[in-house]
């Protein structure tokens, strides 16, 4: 296979290439064999071939070739017959497209088909017999039948052969055409006596490799003598005929004279072409020679034909003619429009040139019926541009909008110049894309709307609507509340809206009396994207309602004084008693007040005015009438349906003040007054009966919750600080009852287990620290126990001299002085402080303490770490000088020389040396839960 390739490439200026490459192939190639790399000789990359959807484009309805788009070559997809495809028609060529998309490019291909020697000559009939007379001279001619052979060039017809050659020799002669007339010529006279028949075989071969051949035999009857041939009076005749000419046109005649006469100069017509449809087309009249058209002509299938015509006599003899028969062409084809490539959707923001589709353009005709226009109609922003020869390209020459026109019919007219002119078109449907290039539009510039108060929550106000004149998912309305505020509350506690339906709701009930109208704005915005929105104002207004009764201000009602108006007895008719003053707050006619009177004791003194609601005296005051007159007005709104209020009016008909007040004294006060004084005073005894239950359950509650604090402070790691109650009472036995007083026991920060110090007897009647106490709380709490049985050996003895102290030690009245048994340390026990001296005793305590829970630092549980378990019993701070001496209006000093006689007497009794001496200031320690508790009881005491 030779393959010859050829590439022209055009780049045009609507935006598509053009190009195109040539191969040749032989015939009858095999199925799937390669033709050529079609994206190497095209230059173009197979991943271009897979996303342009490249494909082949072919006029005509058999394809022959396929593309393989993921190897980038053309193959051989049906058995390719040249003689089939072409006839005799050389070269032989097969044409077709190669279109690609996104963008659209085109190439255009020429394969030539070369012949292979496929066909061996042949002959139309297998046998050709002749008569010959006898007396046929040597050198007549007889025309013999030609071969034909459907290949071409080298492969074609190329020489006979007849055999044997004992009478008869061949003869050929070459046509203009190029074709070849056999002619069996006598060499040596017949004789009939002799040889009555003679069979010949003519053999045609042709010249291809290896060489094929057909014979004919021809069978000879040997007659009498005829010894003239026919003979045409021309060799080549020429007519012309209109194709699509009517059936039994003459299209020409031929004319053959014959020299003898009688049966042997009688002379038939006959045609010999073979292997075509000339026989089909055309005929000729035995007799006459006229060549008849029986078959229609098309130009565009054949523009001319070769008739082959041949005069016989009866006696054998014979002669042929040619007769070229042209073919005219009429404009009898319409344009053929076939589109390559179109897009059925296209954006509407495309540029402008942008190529919609491309069309190819056929008019079979010929000269000026083959010349084609094209145009599209003009009520579209298209146009068509011719790209290459016979093709048009629809591009876009004005912007799309799709919400003017959302699809175009466009026509594509073509219209060839024949006369009449022919013409034919096509319609393309192009969906045009939406863009979102529309914010939404509101169907007002702003909203009012209107809502009754009392409305109930939710309910629907009105609907706000948007149009967004773009399409499905851009042309989608949300609808959304602005945040704003009305009066300092956000609007949306007062109104919502729906996204999708554009229903405005409300959220609260309204009142009328409180907002009557207020402003909010909604955006409308589409769900393009970007989106796009605009806003609107919508204005509630607040319609009355008649929802509150008339309120009276004058005569002001009390439910336990009489108020009265004076009418004197000489007061004429028309006179003003009072003037019932009500007012409304709805609005508008719910406003309009009317006054009647409901009930009056003599409805024939009094009147009240229907709309200023004055009462006066409709006749005169007579001596008659009653002192005490009970006048009811109504006052009535206008509103639907009415409400009302009314008001009792009490008139004194009398001329002085004290007849006035005889006669209001004895004024019962009304039942209805009576009976909601009884109704409040049930409901105030049910409040306070609860109220006392709900207290009671708080205090046991509590009680509660501090008993369980307290056990499990006991059980817990954290410091305690208890109370201790020792016990004093009168050791002189003079019968006064026993004086509890609580004294501070200062414990460490694991006070369950390290030592503590607490009150106890001793002979010097003084508080001495254990010195090595390791009891827990339990052993403390049975010491307590033993504390307060009334037995006990701890109960306080009768101070010492320690405890005595001078009149000037002593609080109280300056200047005071005891008696001798006071400086002695004998006599009675001094008398117990009063109850201020005690509480000013326990503050100064609890002072100190809060004054030393300030200064702690961190440590464990907030404790600093002079209270931690290392800590010695020489920083407990000494609290003796903030207690009190029950029976005694001395007051405990940190005089240090006291304090020194009384540690060396307690040295060996009590406390070791070095923490005995210590005398440190109170700490400042942080206030503990024990110490809180402690405040609050002596807070209570």
């Amino acid at each position: 296979m030779t393959r010859q390739v050829t590439v022209l490439i055009f780049i045009l200026f609507l935006g598509f290439v053009f190009g195109q490459v040539s191969y040749s192939i032989p015939e009858e190639m095999a199925k799937g064999s390669v033709i050529g790399n079609i994206a190497n000789d095209l230059g173009l990359q197979i991943k271009r071939l897979t996303s342009g959807k490249a494909r082949i484009f072919t006029r005509d309805s058999d394809e022959y070739i396929e593309l393989n788009r993921e190897i980038g070559v053309i193959l051989v997809k049906e058995r390719i017959d040249r003689e089939t495809l072409c006839k005799k028609t050389t070269p032989c060529s097969l044409h077709f497209q190669i279109i690609l998309e996104n963008p659209i490019e085109f190439y255009s291909v020429t394969i030539q088909i070369t012949d292979i020697n496929d066909n061996a000559p042949s002959f139309e009939k297998r046998e050709k017999k002749f008569k010959i007379s006898e007396s046929a001279v040597t050198g007549a001619k007889f025309v013999l039948e030609r071969a034909v052979d459907l290949d071409v060039e080298i492969n074609d017809l190329k020489s006979y052969t007849l055999k044997p050659t004992n009478n008869f020799a061949l003869n050929l002669h070459n046509n203009p055409d190029g074709n070849k007339n056999v002619e069996m010529v006598l060499q040596k006279p017949l004789d009939r006596e002799k040889q009555e028949n003679i069979n010949l075989v003519l053999t045609a071969v042709d010249g291809g490799e290896p060489q094929m051949s057909g014979t004919m035999e021809i069978v000879i009857t040997v007659l009498d003598a005829n010894d003239n041939a026919p003979s045409f009076t021309q060799q080549i005749y020429k007519a012309t005929v209109t194709e699509n000419s009517v059936k039994g046109t003459v299209v020409a005649t031929v004319k053959a004279l014959d020299a003898d006469e009688g049966s042997n100069s009688k002379i038939t017509y006959t045609i010999t072409n073979t292997f075509d449809n000339v026989k089909n087309i055309f005929e000729v009249h035995k007799e006459s020679g006229e060549v008849i058209l029986i078959g229609n002509t098309d130009f565009e299938e054949s523009r001319s034909y070769q008739i082959h015509l041949l005069a016989s006599d009866e006696g054998g003899l014979t002669d042929s003619c040619k007769l070229t028969v042209d073919i005219q062409d009429t404009n009898d084809n319409y344009p053929e429009i076939k589109i390559m490539s179109k897009s059925t959707l296209i954006s509407e923001d495309v540029e402008l040139n942008t190529v919609v589709t491309v069309i190819s353009i056929e008019d079979k005709d010929s000269g000026q019926n083959g010349n084609v226009r094209c145009f599209v109609n003009e009520d579209t922003p298209f146009t068509l541009k011719p790209s290459a020869s016979d093709f048009y390209s629809l591009v876009t020459d004005s912007e799309l909008d799709r919400e003017t026109a959302a699809e175009y019919n466009i026509t594509v007219t073509c219209s060839d110049e024949g006369v009449p002119s022919l013409s034919s078109s096509v319609t393309l449907i192009l969906q045009i894309s939406d863009v979102n290039d529309n914010p939404p539009v509101f169907e007002r510039s702003s909203y009012e709307a209107y809502i009754l108060e009392n409305n109930t929550p939710g309910f629907s106000i009105f609907t706000v609507k948007a149009a967004d004149a773009d399409w499905n998912q851009n042309a989608r309305v949300s609808y959304i509340l602005e945040d704003s505020f009305v009066n300092g509350v956000p609007v949306s506690s007062y109104v919502s809206i729906s996204a999708d339906s554009g229903v405005i709701h409300a959220v609260r009930s309204f009142d009328y009396e409180q907002i009557k109208d207020f402003q909010f704005r909604i955006k409308a915005q589409d769900g393009g994207s970007p989106p796009l929105s605009s806003n609107v104002t919508v204005k509630i207004l607040i319609q009355d309602q008649n929802d509150n009764p008339p309120q009276v201000l004058y005569p002001v009602q009390t439910g336990g004084s009489m108020v009265a108006e004076m009418v004197p007895r000489s007061a004429d008719v028309g006179y003003l008693v009072t003037k019932v003053v009500a007012v409304d707050v709805d609005s508008g006619q719910n406003a309009w007040l009317s006054y009647k009177l409901q009930k009056a004791t003599d409805r024939a003194l009094f009147e009240v005015g229907l709309q200023n609601g004055e009462i006066r005296t409709i006749r005169q005051v007579t001596d008659k009438d009653a002192v005490k007159q009970r006048l009811t007005v109504i006052v009535e709104d206008n509103g639907q349906p009415s409400r009302s209020a009314t008001v009792i009016v009490n008139v004194a008909v009398a001329d002085s003040f004290p007849e006035v007040m005889s006669e209001f004294s004895d004024f019962p006060h009304d039942k209805e007054y009576n009976d909601n004084l009884t109704f409040y005073l049930v409901l105030a005894l049910a409040v306070v009966s609860f109220l006392f239950i709900t207290c009671l359950v708080v205090i046991i509650s509590v009680k509660i919750y501090r008993w369980r604090q307290s056990r499990i402070l006991y059980h817990s790691n954290l410091p305690v600080i208890p109370y201790y109650p020792p016990r004093y009472s009168d050791t002189l036995g003079t019968g006064t009852l026993p004086h509890v007083y609580n004294y501070e026991v200062c414990r460490t920060t694991d006070s369950r287990k390290s030592d503590s110090k607490f009150g106890r007897a001793d002979n010097q009647n003084m508080l001495i620290m254990a010195p090595s106490s390791t009891g827990t709380m339990q052993r403390i709490e049975s010491e307590k126990s033993i504390l307060d049985e009334p037995d006990s050996p701890f109960e306080q003895k009768p101070p010492n001299n320690d405890w005595r102290f001078t009149q000037g030690q002593r609080p109280g009245p300056s200047g005071a002085t005891g008696g001798p048994e006071v400086a002695m340390g004998t006599g009675p026990w001094p008398q117990p402080p009063t109850e201020a001296e005690q509480l000013q005793a326990l503050m100064a305590a609890a002072n100190e303490v809060s004054e030393a829970t300030a200064t702690l630092g961190p440590g464990t549980m907030g404790l600093s770490t002079r209270y931690s378990p290392q800590f010695t019993l020489q920083h407990v701070p000494d609290y003796r000088q903030n207690v009190y001496i029950p029976g005694s209006t001395a007051t405990l000093t940190s005089n240090p020389q006291q304090q020194q006689a009384t540690a060396q007497q307690a040295t060996q009794q009590a406390l070791p040396p070095p923490q005995a001496s210590a005398q440190a200031e109170p700490p400042k320690a942080a206030q503990t839960p024990a110490s809180k508790k402690k405040s609050t009881k002596k807070e209570k005491k």
